[in-house]
């Protein structure tokens, strides 16, 4: 079996096992987060205050959290996730609060159910560090993305893939994995609440190099307009945590790119920017 069909295997297992337990990455949005939903998902202002009518698509995002709240801040989502199960906590979530999202098993890298230039949004939470290769999910994505629409995803840092888990005999984390490393990341030899914080019990996981991340997306047809790195670290913490470990090694990032109204290349079509939705911020041009 080829690498990218044993990863999605082995995560495919990984999530239903999850969704099954109930495990924390698999929970649902809480009353309180559905009543103020776009402040939930959007703390730093990115799309704007309002996203009623947009047309959004929830990307590697099953489990019912994200699909929900995108619902309730008004938006017409699509949900795609390859585990069956976390697609069942979306189709609970939506018969629960009455929101009509459109469900597909499939993986993040063949969308081919989609339509070009389908959404203006594409949201994405931590996902890519399950495959082997990411420029196949960055054309898709800037496939179905409008010109001027945006993308938003999050993605687990190269050097925290590199880094121990707990501190060595110097008392320092350090540096296990070569940053060029094409196999799967090994997993964590002691289960500790940090290691269950940072890796998934059984899943397989990718390095993917800054060029591959901030690259990829740029030559799939973005341009990337911010990025933060979500502040985890505690210097009260103690030694061997996840929040003492966050000190050392950023472990997500979170990064906010727009699709370019004019992309040529083997692999675009060119879009005039009089298609960009109206509502659009205008592009930011480096």
């Amino acid at each position: 079996m080829d690498p990218r069909n044993a990863a999605l295997r082995a995560n495919r297992h990984t999530y239903d096992a999850m969704a099954a337990k109930k495990d924390p990455l698999c929970r649902p949005a809480s009353d309180a987060e559905l009543a103020d939903p776009l402040s939930t998902v959007d703390p730093i202002g990115w799309l704007g205050g309002s996203i009623h009518g947009w047309r959004v698509l929830c990307l590697a995002a099953g489990g019912g959290r994200h699909s929900s709240l995108y619902s309730a801040a008004g938006a017409q989502v699509t949900v795609v996730d390859y585990s069956p199960a976390m697609l069942e906590l979306d189709r609970q979530m939506a018969a629960r609060h009455g929101h009509r999202v459109r469900i597909i098993e499939t993986s993040m890298d063949d969308l081919a159910g989609l339509g070009d230039e389908s959404f203006d949004l594409v949201v994405h939470p931590v996902s890519t560090c399950y495959l082997p290769d990411v420029s196949g999910v960055f054309r898709e994505v800037a496939r179905v993305t409008k010109p001027g629409g945006l993308y938003i995803s999050q993605h687990k840092t190269p050097v925290s893939l590199q880094t121990s888990l707990r501190r060595g005999g110097g008392g320092s984390y350090e540096i296990l994995h070569s940053y060029y490393r094409r196999e799967p990341v090994p997993a964590p030899e002691h289960w500790s609440a940090a290691a269950r914080r940072l890796r998934e019990h059984g899943a397989t996981e990718y390095l993917h190099r800054w060029e591959e991340l901030i690259g990829g997306i740029c030559r799939s047809g973005f341009v990337v307009e911010d990025l933060t790195e979500p502040m985890h670290a505690d210097s009260t913490s103690a030694a061997d945590s996840f929040a003492d470990r966050c000190r050392f090694a950023a472990p997500y990032v979170r990064i906010k790119a727009r699709r370019r109204t004019t992309t040529t290349g083997p692999n675009h079509r060119a879009a005039d920017a009089a298609s960009s939705p109206s509502t659009a911020p205008k592009i930011w041009t480096p």
